[in-house]
């Protein structure tokens, strides 16, 4: 993709999810919905964190696009990498596992990821927009321009990190007020629970790797996929 058409893009991504930001950060609701609590507001959703995270991530690329003139400079050099750093570790594999897991889980029972209430103050574009829209955006971005992927062990252990915190994140919350974020979570027993938990890592785990193949298949192999010289 021609430079000024990548800025082009990157610039309307970036402004897209900032809407996106901006309108989900202003919604309040007459009364509490279904299935919702306050505690934790809207940032205990990972779909939230992921509106966030795609923000970040379009707004670091727009940035290094900017500086693309000036590309040898370190500084420059540092954004460049912490833009596919981010791309790689979290922004893909994220987006991808949030788009599969909402409308999987959406598509057995919604009420077990999103209760109906929700609809009372959450539109049906706005809906897609963050769970549907994210895969063809997330799937453009891989294909638009290459990605430096860290060494395999590195990028899932960073990802580990990422998903571990967020688990911690959902399990405090439900100490603190004894309900979970999501529906599901409270139907589960504790074998069930730690079966979903390993099912959910094993496939953001999987979702990392096809990034990469995409990535490598696309652009060339990357730092995770060379094999080391024999000497």
């Amino acid at each position: 993709m021609a430079t000024t058409t990548l800025t082009a893009y990157h610039f309307v991504a970036f402004l897209w999810y900032f809407l996106i930001t901006c309108l989900v950060s202003a919604l309040k609701a007459d009364h509490q919905p279904s299935g919702v609590f306050l505690y934790g507001g809207q940032w205990k959703y990972l779909t939230i964190l992921n509106v966030l995270l795609q923000t970040v991530f379009y707004g670091i690329s727009l940035l290094a696009d900017l500086l693309e003139p000036i590309s040898k400079l370190r500084v420059v050099k540092f954004i460049t990498s912490c833009k596919d750093l981010l791309f790689s570790v979290l922004a893909f594999p994220v987006a991808m596992f949030v788009f599969t897991s909402f409308w999987g889980l959406y598509s057995y029972n919604r009420e077990l990821v999103y209760p109906k209430g929700i609809d009372e103050f959450i539109p049906l574009w706005l809906n897609h927009a963050m769970h549907t829209a994210i895969f063809p955006l997330t799937l453009l971005e891989t294909f638009a321009t290459p990605h430096h992927y860290p060494p395999k062990k590195s990028g899932l252990g960073l990802l580990g990190f990422f998903s571990f915190g967020y688990l911690c994140w959902v399990i405090w919350i439900y100490i603190a007020v004894g309900e979970w974020v999501y529906p599901l979570l409270g139907l589960l027993s504790p074998l069930g629970f730690l079966a979903f938990i390993s099912t959910s890592l094993v496939l953001v785990a999987f979702i990392y790797i096809i990034g990469d193949i995409l990535n490598s298949l696309k652009w060339g192999a990357t730092e995770s996929q060379k094999k080391p010289k024999l000497k």
